[in-house]
């Protein structure tokens, strides 16, 4: 089996949607604004790092969503996101904080380690370049609200940079975050992620990969007010038995059926 941050996050965040998604076959549908306006900035920021024309991909790339039956939050729109990818790309290149040497090989970077005998870990950096003229790893993050930056240290209990962190050997990383707003905002944050906190991630990941194996998949119900992550949950609908409700949000891979042996495991 091959492993990465975001299975072992959502195992860890609630293993019966793990299932749902990684053995039953159910995979969310890409109706979110948000998420594919996030996939197509980061491909006009490469382009900005290769020194082509970052505005011209963030139109081409966006305008083939267009067509896409668009979930929008928060009074978005495709005519306002993109209006905010354009003024965020204008405000990023007059900062001038960030860069990344040789693109071809600094940008979406695999990197894999073993675990145990059969299975491998797998982990794609955003980024490795300098920020403040210090070398560092960096993810790219656009969101509709700025990161909290207190307390201090915050950003280093970031699981996802712990893991690159982890993945790569470098401590120092960072978070650019390109925040959408009437007036929008590009966020530098920085951190040192330590050698302990390295390890335990490493232990983190050989202990849930335990878990998956033994096919424990009880349920974390998430009906806790006001926060109930289970409302926003793609995989709910199969949970509470509503086929409806599931098919709006999620749709089942091809050959997924094939894994029914899944249901005849004890656990």
């Amino acid at each position: 089996m091959t492993y990465s941050y975001t299975q072992i996050s959502h195992y860890l965040t609630c293993p019966r949607r793990y299932r749902h998604r990684y053995l039953d076959g159910w995979k969310e549908k890409d109706t979110r604004a948000a998420m594919l306006f996030g996939r197509t900035f980061e491909r006009a920021l490469g382009a900005f790092f290769r020194r082509e024309d970052p505005g011209a991909t963030l139109f081409e790339e966006w305008s083939a969503c267009q067509s896409q039956d668009l979930h929008c939050s928060n009074g978005d729109s495709w005519d306002r996101m993109l209006r905010q990818g354009i003024m965020l790309l204008t405000r990023f290149c007059q900062d001038d904080r960030v860069q990344v040497c040789q693109p071809k090989q600094n940008l979406q970077i695999k990197f894999s380690r073993q675990i145990g005998e059969k299975n491998d870990f797998v982990a794609y950096v955003d980024a490795i370049g300098k920020l403040d003229g210090r070398r560092c790893l960096l993810e790219w993050k656009t969101s509709s609200s700025r990161y909290p930056e207190e307390p201090d240290g915050l950003l280093s209990l970031d699981p996802q940079l712990v893991c690159y962190s982890w993945m790569t050997g470098i401590a120092e990383v960072a978070q650019v975050v390109f925040v959408r707003k009437r007036l929008v905002e590009v966020q530098y944050l920085r951190t040192t992620i330590t050698d302990e906190q390295r390890q335990e991630f490493g232990h983190l990941v050989e202990g849930t990969i335990r878990r998956i194996e033994s096919a424990d998949f009880l349920p974390h119900s998430g009906i806790r007010f006001p926060q109930n992550p289970c409302n926003s949950c793609p995989y709910v609908g199969l949970c509470l038995g509503k086929q409806e409700m599931a098919d709006a949000a999620v749709v089942r891979r091809p050959g997924a059926e094939d894994l029914g042996w899944i249901d005849e495991l004890n656990y």
